[in-house]
């Protein structure tokens, strides 16, 4: 279901979309290996190498395939900072795929330098072309393929409207370290006083819901970059999740689901009623709503803050073991941002049927061309220069695991943020946790002090104990693979198994 914006064709339309691919599929994606990428690239899972003579007939039985069919382009940028944005084009099949995208990149709406833009990258875009992996070297007949050589993105096979944001993402990834500049998978909002707060996390943990405060300016809800003048979005709106949305929990991103223009992916819609229904998770939990940053009342304009004064980054433990709220040391923050731990959401990737742990390097290992530690060195040395303090939130399951416990309150989750962001935790008394070796306030404002100790809301202490070993166990297991490239400090700041 989606409303469709003034000005395409100069006709408004709402009506009912079914997704060739309604959810992610990570494992479709690809770089393609040649001469300016062999050598930057970490190949791997992740960056799974391509042929460049492959890409190219791919490419041209796309624009023959494409050659008889209406098609619609956008130019935009992709960076509210104007020393670091990249001029982007992408052309879609689908007239709602490029409201999306007119939506989440910042369009170039002056006709003098419309007619001037020279995109630096294009994406192109074609659902209903579907690939022959015996032929085209594809894992299936979904593919999406990026070529930093070409500077192009290939996507077809999927209907899938987030795979275009984040293939520009994953190119800001690769060409801003270049320029001394972190990328970063994160929300970000400002205070009355100017102070800069960053989110990282990974879809599901809240990092659009919790940087969406009506007390704070909103800078961005997902991507964003760390110069030398402070942080700036990539994007000029937001793509947050609308499973279970209510105007109660969430008021600020419902409104928007609301508002003629907001693009609705994956809803279900009563076909009597013609209404829709943000609980139906009938088809995948990953419904999504794309709406203008001005949709925001407090979205900063500029679409740019200054040096971060608080780094958060939130985790949706599907154990239930992890403190709510946790302060990091300089050491322990290098360590977390590497483990990147969450739990995958049932529903947000194809094959996920429930949810279940995992690592993802920096809080986006999907869109991370360079190695790991790159992008790590590098926020670890912003966070010293700027001294910014770190903290590790939990926005999953407290009591229990996941069908035993009860996923954390939004309403308490917001008071431990807000007390962390303007000082309030800064003068209470803190104690480490015995296994995951981090800092736990032992009061906050307006947050239960039995809800801080996540032991105490097990019903029984000792299978909490047994779980978070284990948990704990896990995060020493996947951090060997780093263990080269860290000082002792870092290692010795991680979880003891």
């Amino acid at each position: 279901f989606f409303q469709a914006e003034d000005g395409i064709r100069d006709v408004a339309v709402t009506g009912v979309q079914t997704c060739a691919l309604p959810i992610c599929s990570p494992n479709d994606k690809f770089v393609v290996k040649e001469a300016s990428s062999e050598k930057n690239v970490d190949w791997g899972k992740v960056n799974k190498p391509f042929d460049p003579a492959k890409f190219d007939a791919l490419h041209k039985k796309m624009m023959a395939y494409a050659a008889s069919k209406e098609l619609f382009v956008l130019d935009a940028y992709a960076g509210a900072d104007q020393a670091y944005r990249l001029p982007v084009r992408i052309v879609t099949e689908l007239a709602w795929h490029n409201m999306f995208v007119r939506n989440m990149f910042i369009p170039e709406n002056d006709p003098v330098k419309q007619a001037a833009h020279a995109p630096q990258f294009t994406v192109i875009d074609i659902p209903s072309f579907k690939a022959d992996p015996a032929v085209d070297g594809t894992l299936t007949e979904t593919f999406i393929i990026l070529s930093f050589d070409k500077k192009m993105v290939l996507v077809g096979g999927t209907e899938y409207a987030g795979e275009m944001k984040k293939s520009i993402f994953t190119v800001m990834n690769y060409l801003l370290p270049l320029k001394d500049t972190m990328p970063m998978h994160c929300s970000a909002n400002i205070g009355e006083a100017g102070d800069t707060a960053l989110f990282f996390g990974l879809s599901g943990t809240g990092k659009t819901t919790l940087s969406s405060d009506p007390h704070r300016g909103l800078i961005g809800d997902d991507e964003h970059g760390w110069s030398s003048h402070g942080v700036f979005n990539f994007e000029g709106g937001c793509y947050a999740k609308t499973i279970k949305l209510s105007a109660e929990a969430e008021p600020q991103i419902y409104a928007t689901t609301q508002r003629f223009g907001t693009v609705l992916e994956n809803v279900v819609m009563d076909p009597v009623t013609r209404l829709v229904d943000f609980d139906d998770a009938s088809r995948t939990e990953n419904t999504r709503c794309s709406y203008p940053l001005t949709y925001i009342d407090n979205a900063v304009p500029s679409g740019q803050g200054g040096h971060p004064k608080n780094v958060v980054m939130l985790t949706a433990d599907a154990f239930g073991v992890l403190p709510p709220i946790a302060r990091l040391s300089p050491a322990a923050a290098m360590y977390h941002f590497l483990s990147g731990y969450t739990a995958k959401v049932a529903g947000t990737e194809k094959g996920v049927t429930e949810p279940s742990a995992t690592f993802s390097t920096c809080f986006g290992a999907p869109f991370l061309p360079l190695a790991p530690g790159v992008y790590a060195k590098m926020l670890t040395e912003k966070i010293a220069r700027h001294n910014a303090r770190v903290w590790l939130v939990n926005t999953g399951w407290t009591g229990g695991p996941y069908g035993v416990g009860s996923r954390m309150k939004i309403a308490y989750t917001r008071a431990m943020i807000n007390a962390a962001l303007n000082g309030e935790l800064d003068t209470v008394a803190y104690k480490v946790h015995p296994q995951f070796n981090v800092e736990v306030p032992t009061t906050c404002p307006g947050v239960p002090d039995a809800v801080l100790d996540p032991r105490s809301t097990w019903p029984d202490a000792a299978k909490y104990d047994e779980a978070a070993s284990k948990l704990a166990a896990m995060f020493v297991e996947n951090f060997k693979a780093f263990e080269g490239g860290v000082t002792a400090a870092v290692k010795s700041a991680g979880p003891r198994a």
